[in-house]
């Protein structure tokens, strides 16, 4: 087995390290492990940069991984890494599209007895990585408030058993409410999805499938299949968006008829303003957005 450097949060809690260390002795018991715990980017920058030809493994959730992928990728050096996932975070959403165990110590084992996987990855028209999944209108508004209720809900509890899960969904419901409809023209491969005659509920890409802390919002994506899936949602009247949130809730909305769903290789939404979430970070107001796969982009291991 190859060598690992284990990149860590240093803001982790108690609970987290307890767990991180029953993984890293099944590691440990197969082949040398290095542990550096970082704060910033710069942290991160370096500790990659001393990486050599190890095995980088994020002891995280969807945010760690964002960033070290994001930082590999502007070194140019993702092309030749192969990662692993030790799913510390509180959604841990790629980890779930790719069948890695929640649980730290079976994701342990994965590393152990995995096979790489080519991933694909997700780029915009500025340079900037999508690991999982990037989502505008109420999916956005949803996680900006989501977020906010997340941090809250993350001290109810003990470490990993804690209510900040329920973040998400608890911001869905308050988009669900007072829903920020946008008017775009959304173009898959250069064909017109959706124009601004037609009002959208939200509109989202996604390389996994699972956003939020496990909710399938684009449940047919595979990470590995040279394409992402884009889903937009019509569902605007009251009575609309109650059953788009149920089947939503199941996996099922795509077989709804105000829900397209579509593959492609490039992505772009336009017209008035409207946020973004992508991989649980915020951004905007934004009126032209692109997004491009990079097939094979680097490997990571995952259950054989």
């Amino acid at each position: 087995m190859d060598p690992l450097l284990v990149i860590t949060n240093s803001a982790a809690g108690t609970a987290d390290q307890e767990s991180l260390e029953k993984a890293l002795a099944i590691l440990r018991s197969h082949t040398s492990v290095e542990v550096q715990a970082t704060s910033n980017p710069g942290e991160l920058n370096s500790a990659l940069h001393r990486a050599g030809s190890r095995r980088i493994v994020v002891a995280g959730g969807d945010g760690s991984l964002h960033a070290v992928v994001a930082t590999l990728y502007r070194r140019n050096d993702l092309k030749s890494a192969t990662l692993g996932i030790l799913p510390l975070g509180t959604g841990n959403d790629f980890a779930r599209s790719n069948d890695i165990p929640l649980q730290v110590e079976e994701a342990a084992h994965v590393l152990v007895d995995g096979i790489p996987r080519p991933m694909d990855l997700v780029v915009d028209e500025v340079g900037e990585v999508v690991v999982n999944n990037v989502h505008a209108g109420a999916g956005a508004q949803a996680s900006r408030r989501g977020a906010k209720w997340k941090e809250r809900l993350h001290a109810v509890g003990v470490g990993k058993v804690n209510l900040g899960r329920l973040g998400y969904p608890i911001g869905a419901l308050s988009a669900a409410v007072n829903p920020p409809y946008i008017r775009v023209r959304v173009e898959v491969d250069g064909e017109v999805l959706v124009d601004l005659d037609q009002p959208i509920l939200q509109v989202a890409v996604g390389n996994g499938a699972h956003v939020g802390g496990g909710t399938e919002l684009t449940p047919y994506a595979d990470p590995s299949d040279g394409r992402v899936d884009v889903m937009v949602s019509r569902a605007i009247g009251p009575l609309a968006r109650f059953g788009y949130g149920v089947k939503l809730v199941a996996g099922r909305h795509p077989e709804r008829d105000d829900v397209l769903y579509t593959r492609g290789s490039t992505v772009t939404v336009a017209g008035e303003e409207f946020w973004c979430s992508a991989d649980g970070e915020i951004y905007g107001p934004e009126r032209h957005r692109s997004w491009r796969v990079e097939p094979a982009a680097y490997s990571l291991v995952v259950p054989r």
